[in-house]
Order: structure tokens, then sequence, then C-alpha cells
């Protein structure tokens, strides 16, 4: 026995981030893994598969899992998305439940909460945004969080600007049982790349499009290959939308918009896969694809693997 895994005292674990739409989880998530792997945006429900983000120091290994936010399913993905965030917390040694100080409490946390009633997991409960608020709002906000629900600590941090981040890893780390070192200790994802690649261009039609494009857009990738003769990368994917209105507002005004997605998506993947990228990107219609079971299959989303 020689390495990492078996060394005494390392602990290692599985942590499910859980918590309303848009409260800051992916913005954790990559401040912590140092790399850009979960979709940021300030539209709710981007988050549609877990990503897994790993860290790793010589005491600990922490494997996160960023769940889609939970909330009552409207459609067939949502209940697809409903079933996957409930099972993850059954699965994991640690849930973090994180809330927006800036909004408050909400029907959406009490729903949480009762599904939290339903798990044995012990409980963080993550206060983020702190720096948005003022400090003497925190404390009965605390309290009124912790006579719902029995949490095994209470953290308050900003995601964005790292406040009390280290400590919560800490926190974490304290948490969780003895084990061995899962993943190499370079590993930041076990997602494949053509899925980080697939959600960095949605987060880019997301943020170029803001209110006129919903969440009813996925990303297909049709070809991630090195270039026969050349020192690049070719990446072919399609956007999907379900109606032709929608096609119109990405592609944009003599293929403007398109270009800019393109455009600002190929940096990050050329970040991602540290090498030159030629970026090709299609757009194409259909119609209620959310509401079709087939089509979910066909855009990755198989509820079999949960």
């Amino acid at each position: 026995m020689n390495n990492m895994n078996a060394q005494e005292g390392h602990k290692s674990g599985f942590i499910s981030i859980i918590g309303r739409p848009n409260v800051g989880k992916s913005t954790f998530l990559n401040r912590v893994i140092g790399q850009k792997i979960a979709i940021m945006s300030d539209k709710p429900q981007t988050t549609r598969n877990k990503i897994q983000g790993v860290y790793t120091t010589n005491e600990a290994q922490m494997i996160f899992i960023d769940t889609p936010g939970i909330h009552k399913p409207k459609h067939k993905l949502g209940d697809f998305m409903m079933k996957v965030a409930q099972n993850t917390l059954k699965e994991v040694d640690l849930i973090m439940f994180m809330v927006n100080v800036d909004e408050g409490f909400g029907r959406g946390d009490q729903f949480i909460i009762e599904k939290l009633k339903e798990v044995k997991t012990p409980v963080f409960l993550i206060l983020n945004k702190i720096d948005q608020i003022h400090p003497d709002k925190l404390l009965p906000m605390i309290e009124e969080y912790n006579q719902l629900f029995p949490f095994a600590a209470t953290v308050p941090i900003s995601a964005l600007e790292g406040n009390n981040v280290d400590q919560l890893l800490e926190r974490i780390k304290e948490e969780l049982p003895e084990g061995p070192q899962f993943y190499p200790a370079d590993q930041v994802t076990d997602h494949p790349e053509r899925f980080i690649i697939s959600e960095l261009i949605r987060e880019k039609v997301l943020h170029l499009t803001r209110e006129e494009i919903p969440h009813s857009i996925a990303v297909v990738m049709e070809k991630i290959e090195k270039h026969p003769t050349k020192d690049i990368i070719d990446v072919m994917a399609t956007i999907i939308v379900e109606r032709d209105s929608q096609k119109g507002i990405i592609i944009g005004k003599q293929g403007s918009m398109l270009k800019e997605v393109g455009k600002r998506a190929r940096t990050d993947i050329e970040n991602l896969l540290g090498s030159k990228v030629y970026l090709e990107l299609w757009v194409k219609v259909q119609k209620d694809w959310r509401n079709k079971s087939s089509n979910l299959r066909d855009f990755g989303f198989r509820e079999d693997e949960y």
C-alpha cells in the first residue's frame, strides 16, 4: 500500500450542491475547482446534468455534484431534472443547501426543505452572496432557516468574492468520512469534454439573447476531432430551439448573433482544450422538444442513467 489512496486519515466523499435556481451553485463550483466547468448564467435553470467538480488536496478529495435546481416540474424535462436532483441526494456523503441571502426565504426553499426531510444525509446550510446584504440581516435569516431544519452546520459565504469559502472547505473536510482518492489529482471533472463544450455554447446563447430565448435550447455536439493537416481541433455543434422565431434571434441580423456566440464560445473551448479551435455552429428547430421523450434521449437526457 503505497500512495495517497491508502494514507491513514485521508478524507474523501461526494457532496451535492442544491438550492433554488440562481443561488450561485455554479459560481461556487467554479471558484473551488478553479476552472470554468459549470455553466454560468444569471438566468435560472441552466444546469441540466450532474456536473462533478473534483477538488483535491493532500488531506482530502471532495467530489462536488452540481444538481439541477429543485423545483416543481412543469414538463417532461423538468420532471427528469427533478428526479436527477432527488436521486442525487440519496447517493452522497453531504448535502450543501445553498440560499441567496439577497432574496431571503421563499416558497422554493420550503419545497426543498420538505425534500431534505426525506433523506438521512447531513445537510450544511450555505448562505451565499453575503457581500450583497448588511451583516445585521444575516443572523435573523440563519435563525429562521435553522428553526425549519436541523442543519449539521451553517456557513455564510460569498462564492463570487471568495469570502469564507476556504473555511467552508475545511468544515466539509471535517464532515467527510475517511476514504481513498477516487480521481487522479489533476482531474477536475468526470464529464467528457464534449459535454462541457456543449454547456459552454449554451451559456453564450443564454448570455447574449437574455430575455428573448427561454431555456428551450439544447446543444448537440456533432464533431470534435483533430484537423487532418493543421494543428487545430474542428468542433461542430447544432443549437436546437423550439420555434422558428428563436432560430431567427440566435442567428441574428446577417448572422451577427451566431457569430458572436461562436467567437465567445471558441475562446472558452480553446482554454479548455489547450489548442486552437475551428468552431462551426448550426441552428435547428425541433418543435416542443422538451415534452418528447425521444428528443430528450437524442439530446443526452437519459432517465435510465439515474
